[in-house]
């Protein structure tokens, strides 16, 4: 597994060795110890497997206090997969990197506690993977616009197929700061 830097740190593009023969492939996806050696330290507790159409955006969504870091992967198509550091406090405050992932390439993207996280369909259809470093607490759900203007995410779609919920998630400068994730520097 190789580790590459995105424009947030701690957010990071994972590549795995993937062995490929006449069979098909294998890899490894996750192994606690090799992502300690990464420096990921988290634990997963849950997985999450969405499927999405083509054009179906979901989020900016974040739970604050279930944070989660989140594992993402592609086993079928190609996504947008972004992250938005909302840590109050944090020198990247309102940043986003996006990343393409996909099922060709089996590449992944890391995103610790405190990013509000969202992704955007951009084939027929995309099974969507990620693990969770804490439960899903429906009490605990947070949103920011995905089409937020101070944030400026290229989606790659001007009018996505959207959630009535994530249509109509606050910018981020109306979100109250008590329930944003504050920046802690290590």
């Amino acid at each position: 597994m190789q580790r590459f830097e995105t424009s947030l740190p701690g957010v990071y593009e994972l590549r795995p060795v993937v062995h490929r023969d006449s069979r098909g492939s294998f890899l490894e996806i996750y192994n606690h110890a090799k992502f300690v050696d990464l420096g990921i330290k988290d634990t997963f507790l849950q997985d999450n497997h969405s499927t999405s159409f083509r054009g179906t955006l979901r989020g900016l969504h974040y739970q604050l206090l279930h944070a989660q870091a989140k594992l993402c992967r592609v086993i079928e198509g190609e996504a947008m997969d972004v992250a938005v550091d909302i840590r109050v406090g944090s020198p990247f405050f309102g940043k986003w990197t996006g990343v393409r992932l996909s099922a060709e390439q089996q590449n992944l993207l890391y995103i610790p506690v405190g990013f509000a996280h969202g992704f955007l369909a951009v084939t027929e259809t995309v099974q969507f993977l990620y693990k969770c470093s804490d439960y899903y607490a429906p009490s605990d759900e947070y949103g920011i616009l995905w089409n937020d203007p101070a944030l400026a995410i290229d989606w790659g779609s001007a009018s996505p197929e959207l959630s009535q919920r994530d249509a109509n998630n606050p910018k981020l400068a109306d979100v109250q700061k008590q329930f944003l994730p504050r920046y802690a520097p290590k």
